[in-house]
């Protein structure tokens, strides 16, 4: 163990949020994301007994948003006709604004075939056991500057 590093942090997804370089891409995503098949070409972390709040409060504290872009925090659209509530995206922006000074400013949406094939391209997918629709997280790295 190590001090200072949130303990759900396990040394596989450490590991990777290390490898990662400025603009690589990660998907923290809910239990209904096909991560296996969307993760072809990435590394895919099993985090079934977690949800995509707790991992991504944990990773935000170690990891830094791009500031080269507007929107490196990313939220997959609600599809046009579906009646479904979102309130964990208020939990997200809570999370997010603790450790981002541009604040909400940073958080998009992207429309979720466009998410589906961003996040093919994603170096890392976490799959998660979080069970609220449209859940999903994509987050670009920044650099580190202290």
């Amino acid at each position: 163990m190590l001090k200072g590093i949130p303990k759900i942090l396990s040394p596989e997804l450490l590991k990777v949020l290390c490898e990662m370089g400025h603009s690589d891409r990660i998907v923290i995503a809910d239990g209904n994301f096909p991560a296996e098949s969307m993760g072809k070409n990435a590394k895919v972390i099993r985090m079934d007994g977690h949800g995509v709040s707790e991992i991504l409060d944990a990773i935000l504290q170690v990891f830094p948003l791009d500031s080269y872009m507007e929107k490196p925090f990313s939220l997959m659209e609600v599809m046009p006709g579906d009646k479904v509530e979102t309130p964990i995206w208020e939990t997200y922006a809570q999370i997010e604004e603790k450790y981002e000074s541009r604040g909400r400013e940073a958080i998009g949406h992207i429309e979720r075939f466009a998410f589906y094939e961003e996040a093919k391209k994603a170096y890392a997918i976490i799959a998660t056991g979080e069970t609220a629709l449209y859940a999903n997280v994509m987050l670009q790295k920044g650099v580190v500057t202290d």
